[in-house]
């Protein structure tokens, strides 16, 4: 597929449910940036959001913290993100027993990248949990959670095959995933053919696509090469010699996910996972086109009639 086929269909919006992701601040300046996105995004209502979780714990505080007000301060319904990366079991089940005191009820656990970054060797906690599917039991032991899980169209990085990586998702369902999110990806037949994968080999849980809007170009070129996502040589064209206009970089850019968005709601998917960056514009701009309106603007609109 050299690029996406767009249509304009005008019942998108009725057809199609949203998440949001959002990351911990790490400071002052960082922190009124995430709750200016909140406050943007909570008039479309997505069905939850979701906050990471840094390796080892290493923001364990601060995404703790950000769950708390979402939970306390909107009518948002947060999704805290569970890693076992560095951590003993004892460790994670306290955490989930933490989370699940405030009135945390959704999950999403995944095994996590190796503390010294995406392409170095991950070792298990000699008393952690393994893995994605090990942490997945473990919260299902603990409460009645809804899971979520990752997905990889592109398979994971450390997996030798996709034989291998959907046996992996395979065991997170076995074990009581309620979804999978799968990794950000710019080819669609990658992801239509992964999920035939799944179906094949009766994993039948939704696979909602992560679709990350290109806030820079450059950056999200440095990570595919980074976790094996595939940039299409088209995606490059679209973007190239935009490198000091942010603003046309940003028109492209938010149409460049509806079209994306737009093309998988053609093929049968209602569900989409939105990677912020905790940015609001791309990912509202790129609602509006595929249809889901802020209630306050559908409000507005209903009284000047």
């Amino acid at each position: 597929m050299n690029q996406f086929r767009f249509s304009r269909r005008p019942d998108i919006g009725d057809k199609v449910r949203v998440s949001f992701e959002f990351f911990p601040p790490k400071t002052d300046e960082m922190e009124a940036r995430l709750w200016d996105t909140v406050t943007r995004l909570e008039p479309l209502k997505p069905r939850f959001v979701s906050v990471t979780y840094g390796a080892g714990g290493s923001t364990r505080e601060r995404t703790a913290r950000t769950v708390k007000r979402i939970l306390h301060e909107t009518t948002l319904t947060p999704a805290a993100h569970m890693t076992c990366v560095d951590a003993a079991r004892h460790q994670v089940d306290a955490v989930i027993q933490e989370f699940a005191g405030m009135g945390v009820t959704r999950f999403v656990a995944l095994r996590g990248d190796p503390a010294a970054g995406v392409g170095t060797a991950y070792r298990p906690h000699p008393d952690g949990y393994a893995n994605g599917a090990e942490l997945v039991g473990a919260l299902k032991s603990a409460g009645d959670f809804d899971i979520s899980v990752s997905a990889y169209p592109e398979k994971h990085p450390e997996s030798p095959d996709f034989a291998t990586d959907i046996d992996m998702l395979k065991r997170k369902v076995d074990n009581g995933a309620t979804r999978a999110i799968t990794q950000f990806f710019f080819d669609n037949d990658l992801y239509e053919r992964y999920v035939e994968r799944a179906r094949r080999a009766g994993i039948y849980i939704p696979i909602v696509p992560g679709i990350l809007p290109v806030h820079n170009f450059t950056q999200v070129a440095n990570f595919s090469s980074r976790c094996g996502a595939l940039l299409p040589a088209w995606l490059a064209e679209r973007f190239e010699g935009l490198e000091n206009d942010p603003q046309t970089h940003a028109l492209v850019a938010s149409a460049v996910a509806a079209e994306q968005v737009h093309d998988l709601v053609e093929r049968g998917v209602g569900d989409f996972h939105f990677y912020t960056m905790n940015r609001a514009d791309l990912v509202f701009a790129v609602c509006h086109m595929i249809g889901i309106r802020s209630h306050e603007a559908e409000a507005a609109g209903s009284a000047a009639a």
